[in-house]
């Protein structure tokens, strides 16, 4: 991510800080460090578990130019793809927790990975998010590619 496009995000992401600049602050001086932003004003997050959340992704990048912003956790054992905000108290869906209203979220400097979470697709600070529809769309196709993966490898 270029200069700009890292500032432009870093406005984005710390706009939710319950004080902005106290959290772009904390991100010059450090980076690689994370910041706890609330989740439910700009955006929710919808985590699934890492046995789908990457194979999602890979569907979704098909299905649009450039997806909203997605976060994965160490060893990728979870994804988060950011959401308009309130998707998440209105999400119905097994193994998928949304974190919404009074929920908080670690994320990373854009761009930046650290030892515990890092960016898949990074903001671009315009405020893309991930169409919860499409999204949805992306998670039964991806669920259905992994269905039938395991089908032809117990057939074995």
């Amino acid at each position: 991510m270029n200069g700009s496009g890292a500032r432009t995000a870093v406005e984005w992401l710390a706009s939710v800080a319950p004080d902005p600049d106290a959290c772009r602050r904390e991100w010059q001086r450090n980076p690689l460090g994370v910041a706890l932003l609330p989740a439910g004003r700009r955006w929710d997050v919808l985590i699934l578990p890492g046995e789908l959340g990457c194979p999602t992704l890979d569907v979704l990048v098909r299905l649009v130019d450039r997806p909203g912003p997605v976060l994965a956790d160490f060893g990728e054992s979870r994804t988060g793809f950011f959401v308009p905000p309130g998707t998440a108290a209105r999400w119905l869906g097994t193994g998928v927790r949304g974190a919404g209203h009074g929920t908080w979220i670690a994320v990373p400097f854009p761009g930046c990975a650290t030892g515990g979470v890092r960016w898949l697709v990074p903001p671009d600070g315009s405020g893309t998010l991930n169409d919860a529809s499409l999204l949805e769309l992306a998670m039964h196709e991806a669920a259905g590619r992994l269905a039938r993966e395991e089908r032809r490898g117990g057939a074995r």
